[in-house]
């Protein structure tokens, strides 16, 4: 009997595993195409822009899908307020100055402490490294460098949106597939 309960729960966690990858895969093939033929809509954004955007909407959202609700909202908050963070700041700097490795390293440290001394330590490393790519794709084209961080943003959103709807989703299917307790 105890043989037959262990294969059962063995059986459920792969099944739960491969509903989980299933919905990633499935929501990170959504999030990427929405983000491509949605910047293609923006006459301003280049294809390389859009192509950028469905990736980073895609690492978005597989940052926030986690295996509960509650793993993937307290993630979309992280994430959010981290791109938040580096968005305000991004935008601000390119505004000012040009991109270089100096001004790249000292906005690096700049959001992670702009994030600690806010009070969500937590989002130092997600919005130093946003900011990273933000400066470092800006510092490829150097044409209208304060519409990354705008980009940025918007791809953000739209992956922690289609991550945090995904986890809503595949808890909707579970709680039905478990059914009346």
């Amino acid at each position: 009997m105890s043989q037959l309960l262990s294969a059962i729960s063995v059986s459920s966690e792969r099944g739960s595993a491969i509903l989980h990858s299933l919905a990633l895969a499935i929501a990170c093939l959504v999030t990427y195409w929405l983000t491509l033929h949605g910047l293609a809509r923006l006459h301003w954004a280049s294809r390389a822009d859009g192509v950028l955007g469905g990736i980073w909407a895609v690492i978005a959202t597989v940052f926030v899908y986690r295996t509960s609700y509650d793993g993937s909202a307290s993630a979309a908050l992280s994430r959010m307020a981290a791109t938040l963070l580096s968005f305000c700041l991004c935008l601000i700097y390119l505004v000012i100055l040009p991109v270089d490795a100096v001004g790249l390293a000292a906005m690096v440290g700049v959001s992670g402490l702009a994030a600690t001394l806010l009070g969500r330590p937590q989002d130092a490393v997600t919005a130093s490294i946003t900011t990273a790519i933000v400066l470092g794709v800006a510092s490829l084209s150097p044409h209208n460098v304060w519409q990354q961080p705008i980009l940025r943003l918007l791809d953000t959103a739209l992956g922690t949106a289609v991550g945090l709807g995904t986890a809503w989703i595949v808890l909707r299917l579970m709680t039905a597939r478990a059914g009346p307790a």
